[in-house]
């Protein structure tokens, strides 16, 4: 069974959440407000009094070896336990798992890839630890800028002007569904030389009476060059089936990206990737060879035609980091006969949308009906007259 945690106010022992509005974290029972150098610092102080403790009040147990064969077995056993903590089982990642609430106890279903999550019975925020722990530790998170208050503000801004959304799609239960999560990426930076060689021609068309003359000029076109890729955010968890629609709130200013700490989760939801970067490497260095290349051509221009063109892409140096990144997600599940499901994201940091609305054909057909009657209303009046 997974372990969990909680971050602990450490004036009342309450739940701690993280506020994107001054990017600190709040207890709600006392009110309470911290840094995340003081989260840290107390929490650091806990471990080391737990540790101190346990020394005070119990030894070490001693393992006694009746042949080398034995002592050998029990050091495999740990190493394999210890790497078997750093590694995914590809048939656990379908799986459903359950834990239990450090608050109240109570136990709770999850996906394999999730890493933090609320409670749903004492709704407390929920940390899985070993999630995001060993090869699966991201080196950096993006926190939250924008509440969840300013999420729903811009949500409703950005429907208000929709005519034909089904009148469900805004009641407080349906707008209480938005999540905060922060969804996992990989981050490539790579830089690469390339080379295009190429044939270019001019065509000079021009008369003199009734003559015309046709000039036409051939040059051998060579463009070399560095060409350098900064913060392609390329997704990282299989589930995300849309994805298209979370690209679209792209872009992220990484620059404001922290080392990664578990206290920024707190009061959100969070996956951990199931998708390694060697699965997406070779699509990463199409896409960025296409487009060297396309650069590389489009630096040939005033020619009438290119041809003969070879191109020569290699990757110098690439780097890649797993960072976590904030998007507030909204499902909507259509009560219409095909239960279509509709998702809205907005980023987190900076408060682009994106997502198809739902619509609603009871109220377009009952608009499209009064168009008609108001039309056949104006004929029949003005046939009337005349």
């Amino acid at each position: 069974m997974t372990d969990t945690f909680t971050h602990k106010c450490p004036n009342c022992g309450g739940p701690l959440l993280f506020d994107p509005k001054d990017q600190k974290f709040h207890c709600e029972y006392c009110l309470s407000v911290y840094t995340e150098n003081e989260v840290t610092a107390y929490e650091k102080a806990q471990r080391e009094a737990h540790i101190e403790e346990d020394i005070g009040q119990t030894s070490e147990p001693e393992l006694t070896f009746t042949d080398e064969s034995q002592a050998n077995e029990m050091t495999d056993e740990n190493n394999n336990t210890f790497e078997e903590s750093d590694t995914s089982d590809p048939a656990a990642d379908d799986a459903m798992e359950v834990f239990d609430c450090p608050s109240c106890g109570a136990q709770i279903v999850t996906d394999a890839t999730t890493a933090a999550t609320y409670c749903y019975y004492c709704h407390n925020p929920v940390v899985l630890a070993g999630r995001l722990t060993g090869k699966f530790l991201p080196e950096k998170v993006l926190p939250f800028s924008i509440e969840k208050e300013e999420a729903v503000e811009k949500f409703l801004a950005w429907t208000k002007k929709k005519w034909f959304i089904p009148k469900d799609f805004f009641n407080k239960e349906q707008i209480d569904k938005m999540t905060g999560v922060y969804f996992p990426y990989w981050v490539v930076d790579a830089e690469v030389d390339g080379q295009m060689n190429g044939l270019g021609t001019t065509i000079r068309v021009w008369r003199v009476g009734d003559l015309e003359y046709t000039e036409t000029k051939q040059f051998d076109i060579e463009r070399r060059g560095k060409i350098s890729f900064k913060e392609l955010i390329k997704n990282a968890l299989s589930k995300n089936v849309q994805q298209k629609m979370v690209e679209a709130v792209q872009p992220f200013l990484l620059d404001k990206a922290v080392s990664f700490k578990s206290q920024y989760l707190a009061g959100f939801q969070a996956e951990k990737r199931d998708i390694e970067y060697e699965t997406i490497q070779k699509a990463i260095h199409d896409e960025l060879e296409d487009y060297s290349e396309s650069l590389l051509r489009d630096t040939a221009s005033g020619y009438t035609t290119l041809t003969k063109l070879r191109t020569d892409i290699a990757f110098d140096t690439e780097k890649n980091n797993y960072m976590l990144l904030p998007i507030w997600v909204v499902t909507y599940r259509s009560n219409e006969q095909s239960k279509k499901v509709y998702y809205y994201a907005m980023n987190g940091q900076t408060g682009k949308v994106s997502g198809i609305l739902p619509v609603s054909y009871k109220r377009l057909g009952l608009f499209t009906l009064g168009i008609f009657a108001t039309i056949l209303a104006i004929f029949l009046i003005g046939g009337w007259f005349i």
